[in-house]
């Protein structure tokens, strides 16, 4: 095991030999040269796993180069240690040791191999390259050929660079915020974080707009666009630095009050297949109206609500012999027992046929019209998408924030996208990696350019 470790360690990364020095010296130069056309500091190239950190923001690969830069380091720590341990253990210690130094080792290579990747599809797309570039990249003895090329050649010019990200960032930080309806709900989010690596990761960022009551909403967004944490800052299950006003109060300084007033339905059915539905809708009476309420107008309120959804047959049923539709109607009566001024359901029409979802939508868009403002997420928002009044549609940026890029009637949206379908909307927005078009920052920069106000 000491000496398969050794030739590993050797073999992989053994840096004396004056071939890999001038390998190592050429990728350096090709370095210094790609941070200073794309307006960074090119003695960043000077300084190990910095090194590789500043280049993944130059390609807008800034979260897969602080795990990359990190992963980097931990690969560097376990060489030195390897090579430490045969001089300190006894054999027997050393066989074991060895072999979870080689398993830790293999792990990290792995994920080094896989974030070096796409950090270079980052570079593919940054310097409009051809994936074939990408065989040269993956290998450490040939990083420097491309690093050579798009840094040192005069054709060779970056997509966009570090200073032009600053300013359209700079751009989208406006103070406007959209006007306090009296009746509907207004969001004014400046940011919703996070940590990740003890590093400050900004979620969503300037989101503002205000939903009139009676308005049934879509909200769209490709994969990590921020939809399910935009809910979630909405109905103050995971707070943000905004200010969030239902019928002029406010939710996150009022919550134990207004938490009733928010209907959110997940994806999934937070249900008990054992019992049955007037059972079950019984049980959430308890919790989601006041106690002081009579027994007899508690029966009445669910009595009604099985009347809105077509329950009233199948009440003595068992919810896990419910079909998918009913079951889904089962989930909305449940947040709708308490009658909340605001519904936010996440793919509601999930596993369900086209008749199926329709009814279901022609349902929600019953609710609206009684005056509620109802929010939906959905994969396949074109067959229903003449129930909707409006569309939210949220794109990540270059930096991975969750922006706002459109807020307006369904015919608006067609316009400002140029597309006629939802579907299409999002594949513009979606980055290029993920099959879209990569145009989330035009957008993002358009709409902020043509609603400075939010008004």
């Amino acid at each position: 095991m000491k000496v398969f470790l050794e030739a590993l360690l050797i073999l992989l990364f053994d840096s004396r030999n004056p071939v890999s020095i001038a390998v190592r010296c050429l990728y350096i130069l090709g370095a210094w040269a790609v941070l200073k056309k794309s307006g960074n500091k090119p003695w960043y190239s000077l300084i190990p796993w910095v090194r590789e950190y500043q280049l993944s923001r130059c390609a807008g690969r800034e979260p897969e180069g602080r795990v990359f830069s990190l992963v980097s380091f931990l690969i560097t720590i376990l060489l030195i240690v390897g090579n430490i341990i045969p001089l300190v253990l006894k054999d027997t210690e050393l066989l074991e040791v060895s072999g979870v130094i080689l398993v830790c080792l293999v792990t990290l290579m792995l994920v080094h191999f896989i974030y070096n990747i796409k950090i270079f599809l980052g570079f593919i797309e940054l310097y409009r390259a051809r994936k074939a570039w990408l065989i040269l990249c993956i290998f450490d003895e040939l990083r420097f050929i491309p690093m050579m090329v798009w840094g040192l050649g005069k054709k060779r010019q970056p997509a966009w660079k570090l200073e032009d990200l600053k300013a359209a960032m700079k751009k989208l930080a406006t103070n406007g915020s959209a006007s306090v309806l009296s009746e509907g709900l207004t969001i004014n989010l400046k940011e919703r974080c996070a940590r990740e690596f003890f590093k400050k990761k900004v979620l969503l960022k300037d989101i503002h707009m205000a939903i009139p009551s009676g308005h049934m909403v879509l909200l769209l967004g490709g994969s990590g666009a921020g939809k399910t944490t935009f809910v979630n800052a909405i109905n103050g299950y995971e707070k943000a630095d905004a200010q969030i006003l239902l019928n002029g109060t406010d939710m996150y300084r009022n919550y134990r009050k207004m938490m009733y007033e928010v209907g959110f339905v997940p994806q999934s059915e937070m249900m008990r297949g054992k019992d049955k539905v007037l059972a079950t809708l019984s049980d959430t009476a308890k919790y989601r109206l006041s106690k002081d309420i009579p027994r007899e107008d508690r029966r009445e309120r669910i009595q009604e609500v099985e009347d809105i959804f077509g329950l009233k047959p199948v009440e003595s049923n068992l919810v896990n012999k419910l079909s998918g539709g009913q079951k889904k109607r089962l989930s909305i009566s449940m947040e709708m027992l308490s009658s909340p001024s605001l519904f936010i359901l996440d793919e509601p029409d999930s596993g369900l046929d086209g008749v199926m979802a329709r009814e279901l939508f022609e349902q929600l868009r019953k609710i609206a019209d009684s005056g509620k403002i109802v929010i939906v997420i959905t994969h396949t928002p074109d067959r229903v998408i003449d129930l909707f009044d409006d569309v939210i549609v949220l794109a990540k940026d270059s930096t991975r924030t969750g922006r706002l890029a459109f807020y307006g009637s369904i015919e608006e949206a067609r316009k400002f996208f140029g597309r006629e379908k939802m579907e299409e909307i999002v594949k513009t927005i979606n980055r290029k990696e993920e099959g879209g078009d990569g145009l989330a920052d035009e957008y993002v920069l358009k709409y902020a350019e043509v609603n400075v106000n939010y008004g």
